[in-house]
């Protein structure tokens, strides 16, 4: 299912009911859709198991239905609330929903949907990634695709209503958009489309959970001193119920920032542009060649593999990921440097 966590089940989902498993978070991470990079990054999975426990536990505090039913207890091996947590944990319990295949037809015919959800009834994983923006940051794919006059920016704040200023622009209100979530490349969706590959889930009902998902993810941000950019969730659809699925709100899956300084898996993005840009380059290349191929794997056709991290960045990218989830969370899950700290060390590589 993912790159970065293992999938495991303990009793599968059916055509009639929902099923339950685990995910296990890994130390591995993925940049630009590449899947597992060449290197880990410890304290990773620890970091983003917290964190997303932790928001799931908000979710449901605030009535917003969600797969969580909570993590997996380093000593005791029991299924506990994050807060009797004893250690850092690795495991989250979900509740499982369908995933059918999506078959690819080619270059004209694209990908099957009307396959996907006569397989998936109606128990099934939505496949849309559902996009929530507070802010559009300097590289936010936002800028080619709109102006700023399309969300209301413009001279009057300070905003050339035609060109984005080189600078982070917030939004007057929150942005929602929905993208592809099985095919090898995302694709942004207008509003028809996300709702005819949604299937039987309503479009308005993504949208509205994503909203209060956002909203509550926000709220604890400015609570803890973060500022939340952007992010995502994904949804199962279950017996006419939406409910969030896969993991939210932490540094892989949203956008932070933290005194002006961004604290996500953007740090690692920006030092692969920097340093190994002809990896970059040829990722950008194959994903473009791909489109008129029979084929839909993109990776197939990038011939240079990407250079793995070098210690130094790896230990500060580290030490990031552990002192942003101690600060978000208010727990000290690890003997970290302060977040100050860590972002000084990462602005030093």
């Amino acid at each position: 299912m993912t790159s970065v966590k293992e999938f495991r089940v303990d009793e599968a989902a059916t055509a009639d009911g929902l099923g339950r498993g685990r995910f296990v978070f890994t130390d591995a991470y993925s940049v630009f859709d590449w899947g597992q990079m060449p290197d880990a990054i410890p304290r990773k999975g620890a970091s983003l198991c917290a964190m997303g426990a932790f928001n799931f536990e908000l979710l449901e505090a605030a009535g917003v239905p969600t797969h969580y039913r909570g993590v997996t207890d380093a000593n005791a091996g029991e299924t506990v609330s994050l807060a009797d947590a004893s250690a850092p944990p690795t495991e989250m319990a979900i509740d499982l929903t369908q995933v059918p295949d999506l078959p690819y037809e080619g270059p004209d015919a694209g990908y099957d949907y009307d396959a996907f959800h006569a397989a998936g009834g109606d128990h099934y994983l939505v496949p849309l990634e559902v996009v929530f923006r507070n802010r559009v940051p300097v590289g936010s794919s936002l800028r080619r695709r709109a102006d700023p006059a399309d969300f209301g920016l413009d001279a009057e704040l300070g905003i050339d209503a035609d060109d984005w200023p080189d600078e982070p622009v917030d939004l007057p209100e929150p942005v929602v958009e929905f993208s592809t979530k099985y095919e090898q490349q995302d694709r942004y969706l207008d509003r028809a489309e996300a709702d005819r590959i949604a299937g039987s889930a309503d479009v308005d009902a993504l949208e509205s959970l994503a909203r209060d998902v956002n909203r509550v993810v926000t709220e604890r941000a400015e609570a803890t001193g973060f500022v939340h950019e952007d992010g995502k969730i994904e949804c199962l659809y279950a017996d006419g119920e939406l409910r969030v699925a896969d993991v939210v709100g932490t540094f892989d899956e949203n956008r932070f920032s933290y005194g002006g300084r961004g604290i996500s898996k953007e740090v690692v993005r920006q030092w692969y542009k920097a340093n190994d840009p002809g990896w970059v380059e040829a990722v950008k290349a194959a994903k473009e060649a791909v489109a008129d191929r029979d084929i839909d794997d993109w990776r197939e056709l990038c011939e240079p593999a990407p250079d793995p991290l070098p210690p130094a960045v790896v230990e500060a990218v580290s030490e990031l990921y552990a002192a942003g989830t101690n600060a978000y969370t208010d727990r000290r899950w690890f003997d970290v440097p302060d977040v100050e700290s860590a972002l000084d060390a990462v602005d030093g590589l």
